[in-house]
């Protein structure tokens, strides 16, 4: 037995809006048996922009029952049932939270007509509710009305099993209608253009993935220690909003590359999405770093924090310790490392006077930049400031594990730059840095790839680290 379902709301993030509308047809697997369907007052005021577009106003939910009043009926005609739905996911998402926020655990085997259809009517130009309906024949009425959304949806469902039954014309046998259900409520939880046996063969191992549209472009990378399970969450999760549906919804490839550990796939993972900068991707996506932090020691002998451009730094030979994407991140940087370590204002150009700094005035600074703190006690608070965000070592190889039996990672950093990773042989012999560095692919260094690094450092792992200072 089939609950096929719609909803309308006042918005499309189930943590934040509520439920305005609900259907439900009720199909044995053969016809239509059974319908309910109720306005439903969210208890909170419905935007302007969705009353336009569905046609509930306030006024029409102002005495219509809550949910928690109709919980127990939704719960009773859906008992048993698998839950079905036009991407399924949405409605699914937004029925559980209501559940959730009133203590009940709601939970239905659930199956999603999109993947349905494509699998059953493929090649269609767009298989969003009305294209679709328009394509194979079926009458939409109240569209965006929960009533008249689940009608069709029940429609398109009845004709889709209908199309699927069992058939020998001589040359081949089409698979069972139920066996043929019962794989789409499987594999109900994937994209539309994404097969089980698809993810059932994915690795799982470390690596970083690749998810593509139908026009074969790059929308999301990612990394994980095991592929395959990551990107089962990927696909597992109640999604929060009609973007991250559409996102869902619009995967249509997966490729991956693998890795051998996580540190490496962090890596190329970073570099790939400043290279490809895929829609989907937010974190990371920056790849000009043009502005640096440098350290210097002034005459008095107090070291110095100060920023600038790193192009114009190469000109009078100094080099940045950390990279940074312009100069009001810089500011901020710095301002947080002088609220944290204690330093002063002044001293890391973030205060241009002739005399004492601000903080030095209401007692905060403690007074370098008059030369009341010695550069001894001074600098010994930079250096831990400077210590937070650079490598314990000047030049090292960070040995790891590889993609496979007999081989072995090697992440290289020459006087605190990253300069890449690449593979080796496990009985790789190596004298110097150089003879390391003969072997990586070479990628940019910045600010993201240094705290993926510092960060793995910091960890508990068994990697090897062979210093060069």
């Amino acid at each position: 037995m089939y609950a096929i379902i719609d909803i309308e709301t006042t918005g499309s993030q189930p943590t934040q809006d509520r439920i305005t509308e609900i259907a439900i047809f009720i199909h044995d697997g053969k016809e239509i048996v059974d319908k309910y369907s109720t306005l439903i007052n969210p208890q909170r005021p419905i935007p302007y922009y969705i009353s336009q577009l569905t046609g509930i106003t306030d006024d029409m939910v102002q005495d219509a029952p809550k949910f928690y009043e109709v919980a127990k009926e939704i719960v009773q005609f859906t008992e048993g049932m698998v839950f079905v739905a036009h991407n399924v996911r949405f409605d699914y998402s937004f029925i559980k939270k209501e559940f959730a926020d009133l203590g009940f655990t709601f939970q239905r085997k659930t199956l999603c007509t999109v993947r349905l259809s494509r699998s059953l009517i493929p090649g269609l130009p767009s298989y969003s509710l009305g294209k679709l309906c328009k394509s194979i024949d079926i009458p939409l009425q109240m569209r965006h009305r929960a009533i008249g959304d689940a009608e069709a949806t029940a429609k398109l469902f009845d004709k889709l099993i209908k199309i699927n039954r069992p058939v020998i014309d001589g040359t081949h046998h089409v698979a069972d209608p139920a066996e043929q259900l019962k794989n789409e409520i499987k594999a109900s939880l994937l994209p539309p253009a994404i097969s089980k046996e698809q993810v059932d063969a994915l690795p799982t191992v470390p690596g970083v993935y690749y998810f593509y549209n139908e026009a074969g472009e790059v929308i999301y990378v990612g990394k994980s220690i095991n592929i395959k399970k990551r990107i089962i969450q990927h696909f597992n999760i109640d999604y929060k909003s009609r973007k991250s549906i559409e996102f869902k919804n619009q995967i249509a490839d997966i490729t991956y590359e693998l890795m051998g550990n996580e540190l490496v796939a962090l890596l190329f993972e970073s570099a790939e999405i400043k290279r490809m900068k895929p829609h989907y991707n937010r974190q990371q996506r920056r790849s000009v770093f043009n502005t640096g932090i440098f350290a210097y020691e002034d005459e008095n002998g107090y070291k110095r924090l100060t920023f600038g451009s790193i192009n114009k730094a190469d000109d009078v030979n100094m080099t940045p310790i950390i990279a940074l994407s312009n100069q009001f991140k810089a500011k901020g940087f710095l301002f947080h490392k002088v609220s944290k370590y204690n330093l002063c204002q002044k001293l890391c150009d973030l205060y241009k006077t002739p005399g004492a700094c601000f903080d030095y005035q209401v007692h905060i600074c403690k007074g370098a930049c008059i030369g009341v703190e010695t550069p001894e006690e001074y600098n010994a608070r930079v250096d831990a400031a400077i210590e937070s965000f650079t490598y314990e070592h000047n030049s090292f190889v960070i040995v790891g594990k590889g993609r496979e039996l007999g081989e072995k990672s090697i992440v290289v950093v020459e006087h605190g730059t990253y300069l890449g990773f690449g593979f080796v042989d496990e009985y790789f012999s190596a004298n110097s840095l150089e003879d390391f560095k003969s072997e990586i692919q070479r990628y940019n260094d910045n600010k993201d790839i240094q705290q993926i690094i510092r960060g793995h450092m910091r960890g508990k792992n068994k990697d090897k680290v062979l210093v060069f200072d």
